[in-house]
């Protein structure tokens, strides 16, 4: 049975600002990190961050989990790891490389899902969304490379960013393909537990390094709960009605909410290139918000039901 188109339009809206909230937690983090690893190593905080994400996402509902079908308890865990990985491999290989190459290289999901949605689900990219994906990394490029003069020769630091970005974008298809409004609260809090049991393995061996100071305690309960718990569970009820595609695009605002952080509250000014940078990544999701919904539907069937 067919919803009424009303709701069908209700619906897609609150997970497209479900997922502009999400991608706006992200983007709060960047000066909170930055200020934070100058006391804490990166996989030591990737997992007290993911482990307090866990408890408080299962404290939600404890019951979510075993409502999970096995297919879909599968599937969240594959989706956890490559989560858990990805992050690993991003911190990994920012510390080999400059920052403003590391967020290009890692806003390369935004490519990267297009082409593994045609490729694995068989999608059909309309020229409008294509054409927002390459406004989207023009705009990335404007906002992170604007700075770079010694080229982007792909050394171990950019290779490593590189396929953080592939298997961020196989998490998009992924959940695009499996995730549902029912299962999505069971999914979520599958996924954090890889997440932080994967992240913490990494960490374990070298001993973990605790926060010591109140604020920066503060920082990484933000950073579980919002940034991390809520932005998760955010994600995967949101892309049970948007196509992969669209979520890339949206998603890519992340630099964008970043810059605009780091100016009201890390103290760093306004650019041209911040304000064009910004515009072009605008563009691109107005763009892809206007293409038709009958379109959008041809992309992933599931939300026309």
């Amino acid at each position: 049975m067919n919803l009424p188109a009303s709701h069908g339009s209700r619906v897609t809206l609150l997970a497209t600002l479900a997922l502009l909230a999400m991608t706006a937690s992200w983007g709060s983090t960047f000066f909170l990190i930055h200020d934070l690893l100058d006391r804490v190593p990166v996989l030591d905080f990737l997992a007290v961050r993911f482990a307090i994400a866990s408890v408080a996402i299962l404290l939600v509902s404890p019951r979510a989990v075993r409502r999970l079908s096995r297919d879909r308890l599968r599937q969240a865990v594959l989706l956890g790891a490559l989560y858990g990985v990805a992050q690993i491999l991003q911190t990994t290989g920012l510390a080999h490389t400059a920052a403003s190459v590391s967020g290009f290289i890692t806003g390369m999901y935004v490519v990267f899902t297009p082409l593994l949605a045609a490729v694995l689900l068989r999608s059909r990219i309309g020229a409008l969304t294509w054409g927002a994906v390459l406004l989207a990394i023009i705009g990335l490029g404007v906002l992170t490379l604007g700075d770079v003069s010694s080229g982007l020769g792909l050394r171990y630091g950019e290779a490593l960013t590189l396929v953080s970005a592939g298997m961020y974008a196989l998490h998009i298809v992924g959940l695009g393909a499996w995730s549902s409004t029912g299962d999505a609260l069971g999914m979520s809090i599958v996924q954090c537990i890889v997440i932080a049991v994967i992240c913490t393995g990494a960490a374990a061996p070298g001993g973990i390094v605790l926060p010591e100071r109140t604020g920066d305690w503060l920082s990484v309960v933000y950073m579980a709960l919002f940034a991390g718990a809520a932005a998760l569970l955010g994600q995967t009820w949101a892309q049970a009605h948007l196509p992969p595609t669209r979520t890339a695009i949206i998603m890519s605002m992340e630099p964008v909410f970043a810059a605009l952080f780091a100016v009201l509250l890390g103290g760093e000014s306004a650019t041209s290139r911040m304000l064009l940078g910004g515009s072009l990544v605008l563009a691109a999701m107005l763009i892809v918000e206007l293409v038709p919904r009958r379109r959008i539907e041809a992309e992933v069937p599931h939300i026309a039901v």
